[in-house]
């Protein structure tokens, strides 16, 4: 399988393919491709049975789909673990390495990896590794936007993407915060948070569709 592909079906599940389906345009946003080139490889993918396609609906993992996926994952995020806590990378620095690495790393390589980890249970975005030929199962959180003002959460896990968690750096905001939302702007505005030490962060509508969060 080329890395083009990997990189679709591993952003299918990020986007909640397995259990849901992903949009072409969330695709398109995702991997910051023409719609042209999504449609393109969804019906590659669906051809060798990754995928299903439902038209006007999305696109879906199959079982194959999800264990090439979870494969993929697996190997991308115990690297990002490695990354942070070996190579004292931050955060928001260890996509983009661990997406070259996961391409070109062997499933013996990647056991071997969480071995010398001590078999790591997530990722430093708060994302489930799972074990060598298991399916990953995410904990089930809902993402910020789908709480009220006054609501107390803790931050889970957030989207493995460059720009977010660039983002999410630049304003202070990491995984197993606790944040009080103070306001929330109309008409999909950004959110008001205040953390434990009293600063107030603005987090972006769209930023906080990503950020999955559990109730205090």
């Amino acid at each position: 399988m080329t890395p083009n592909k990997e990189d679709y079906l591993k952003l299918i599940f990020e986007l909640g393919g397995y259990e849901k389906k992903i949009t072409n345009k969330s695709i398109v946003a995702g991997l910051n491709v023409s719609a042209a080139s999504v449609s393109e490889m969804i019906s590659k993918l669906e051809k060798q049975d990754f995928v299903k396609h439902s038209p006007y609906q999305g696109v879906q993992l199959t079982d194959l789909g999800l264990q090439h996926a979870s494969s993929l994952v697996r190997k991308h995020r115990l690297w990002e673990v490695f990354l942070v806590e070996h190579l004292n990378y931050s955060w928001n620095e260890v996509h983009e390495e661990a997406e070259v690495l996961e391409h070109v790393t062997s499933s013996e390589l990647a056991s071997r990896l969480e071995s010398y980890l001590d078999f790591p249970k997530a990722c430093p975005h708060g994302g489930v590794i799972p074990g060598d030929n298991q399916p990953i199962q995410e904990h089930k959180f809902s993402s910020l936007n789908d709480f009220k003002e006054q609501d107390k959460v803790i931050i889970k896990r957030v989207i493995d993407e460059t720009e977010l968690l660039d983002y999410l750096a630049s304003i202070g905001l990491n995984i197993n915060d606790t944040v009080t939302i103070k306001t929330v702007g109309a008409y999909e505005g950004p959110l008001t948070l205040v953390n434990n030490h009293g600063k107030k962060l603005h987090v972006s509508y769209k930023a906080a569709h990503n950020i999955f969060v559990a109730p205090l």
